[in-house]
């Protein structure tokens, strides 16, 4: 009888999942995983691919989906257990209404928010890059800097090009009230005829959006973390400041 109950213990030992196996699976759930150390637990949430937003895009494609996104953040900014995000992109861009909305999304979050460009950040990514905190880019990232556009058919009337305006306006009112860059700077890269093909915009790489002010720092991973960790400690301390004040 004894044996069997011990036998039993052991089969619900090693059918019950591992530490690293229930990791894997949140990851693969969310594309984001909490780590937690001995003095602060930090989500790494990570937007890749295409954002998707009000339609289903090729199961062949890589996406971010923003009904995801929305929710995930929600439980972030409530959860107990978590003090800090780490937003890691690598996103060519997408729907520009679920990039903008996630972006405002993080930026409203009391919780502080770091956000690390790797690879690109590109498009409407470009409010992504610069929605947290502080915001990082390793030098070999590129980032695209282009207006609002759109295909297939449209109806073209002035009240089409004059809502494009006004959302092209959104998109560069959040960026510069979140970064260092100048309006009138950005927009001219915007509208750059001399750099791409078959298109109008700037790329740069990871040096040249700092030095334009688009983002604050170049740096990887761990700079991102070590940051974030600073946020998270003046959190704290200024908490626990006001607390001895009432």
């Amino acid at each position: 009888m004894e044996e069997n109950k011990e036998k039993s213990k052991t089969e619900e030992k090693d059918n019950s999942p591992s530490p690293l196996g229930s990791r894997l699976e949140e990851i693969a759930k969310s594309g984001g995983v909490t780590a937690k150390s001995a003095g602060e637990s930090i989500h790494c949430l990570s937007i890749i691919g295409q954002i998707e937003g009000h339609f289903v895009l090729d199961q062949n494609q890589k996406t971010t989906k923003y009904e995801h996104l929305i929710p995930l953040l929600c439980a972030v900014e409530e959860s107990e257990e978590i003090d800090g995000l780490l937003l890691i992109l690598n996103t060519m861009g997408g729907d520009v209404e679920a990039g903008l909305a996630i972006a405002e999304m993080v930026a409203s979050m009391k919780k502080p928010a770091v956000t690390l460009v790797l690879g690109g950040g590109h498009s409407i990514g470009v409010p992504l890059a610069v929605c947290g905190r502080k915001s990082f880019i390793v030098p070999s990232a590129t980032m695209t800097l282009h207006p609002v556009r759109t295909s297939g058919t449209i109806i073209g009337v002035p009240q089409t090009f004059y809502y494009f305006d006004k959302m092209q306006d959104r998109i560069v009112h959040f960026i510069c009230s979140h970064s260092h860059v100048d309006e009138s700077h950005l927009r001219a890269m915007m509208n750059n005829t001399s750099e791409l093909a078959n298109d109008i915009g700037t790329i740069i790489d990871g040096r040249e959006a700092v030095a334009c002010g688009l983002i604050d720092a170049v740096g990887g991973l761990a700079d991102a973390l070590d940051a974030l960790k600073g946020f998270i400690a003046k959190d704290a301390q200024n908490a626990q400041k006001a607390a001895n004040l009432r």
